[in-house]
């Protein structure tokens, strides 16, 4: 019918959170995707809550995070994702930076992707998760385009809790497909058990949709086992040649790790005015305009909620 755009082909749903340090590790290739599909697909974020509010505190919190801390280790030694040079505790709860992510969606996409990325750097590279709200809205402060006094009214409406419940149970139905995933990978991606006995999707995992059937990609995987299932759904829909310089790369998203900008990026690096920030095992790298207004240039926020 004339006038009406066509269907985007593709689904995407993305199974995600915050602070999970396998998702972490996959923006390099995320990034890279969503760059070749060049807004040709729906691509979706469904907040599983990785930690959440009715589990358990640990009995000796220093202990957690000190293993928790060599588990991400063991994770960026696989992914090359910075680490925090030091953790300052296991995120208490995935609630308040889910809540803020979706609510940033309102916002649009541009936003929406900057207010994530700079809660994913608070635990990862920062190590001050943004595990309450008042975390969540100082780790976001100063993101362009964002409306900070909307964001925390709609972070804290009916609304926008409503949708994050339905990801978390959304997340609790995983397709079959993902509940035996036999891989060489380091995380496969199996469905996890949770602590109330329920299945949920391993973070993260792409749930890629068409008319015709539908492609489970769990855990942590390269680029081109994506790629296979996007082509197997819709051939010639990826773009793979979509490149940009170090200067543009770096513009466009405002931070990259060294895994993302090898992915991204091609030309001399560092681009002039990149700003560094050190992690255990490399920098980050921040546009200056991003470097002015990055919670890694300012004194840690409160720990209040």
């Amino acid at each position: 019918m004339t006038g009406i755009p066509d269907r985007p082909p593709l689904e995407v749903v993305e199974f995600t959170d915050p602070m999970c340090p396998w998702a972490w590790g996959s923006e390099p290739v995320f990034r890279r995707l969503r760059a070749g599909l060049g807004g040709r697909v729906v691509w979706r974020r469904a907040y599983a809550i990785l930690f959440d509010d009715a589990d358990d505190p640990a009995p000796d919190p220093a202990a957690e995070t000190a293993w928790y801390a060599r588990y991400v280790e063991e994770i960026s030694s696989h992914t090359r994702a910075p680490r925090a040079a030091r953790l300052d505790r296991v995120a208490a709860s995935s609630w308040p930076s889910s809540l803020v992510a979706a609510a940033a969606e309102l916002q649009g996409e541009d936003v929406a992707r900057r207010v994530l990325r700079r809660l994913r750097e608070s635990v990862f590279v920062l190590g001050d998760p943004a595990d309450t709200p008042a975390r969540a809205a100082a780790a976001v402060r100063g993101v362009p385009g964002l409306d900070t006094d909307r964001l925390r009214a709609d972070a804290a409406s009916p609304g926008v809790l409503a949708r994050v419940r339905a990801d978390r149970a959304e997340a609790r139905r995983p397709v079959p497909e993902v509940l035996s995933v036999p891989s060489g990978s380091p995380h496969p991606g199996a469905a996890r058990e949770t602590s109330d006995g329920d299945l949920r999707y391993a973070l993260p995992t792409l749930l890629v949709r068409a008319a015709s059937g539908y492609r489970a990609v769990p855990g942590w995987r390269p680029y081109e086992a994506y790629a296979r299932a996007f082509g197997e759904l819709a051939p010639g829909l990826l773009d793979t040649a979509v490149r940009l310089s170090p200067g543009e790369a770096l513009e466009h998203h405002g931070s990259l790790t060294e895994p993302e900008r090898r992915q991204l990026a091609d030309g001399a690096w560092p681009p002039p005015g990149a700003t560094p920030v050190g992690s255990a095992n490399g920098p980050l790298w921040l546009h200056p305009d991003e470097a002015s207004v990055h919670p890694a240039s300012a004194a840690r926020p409160p720990a209040g909620r």
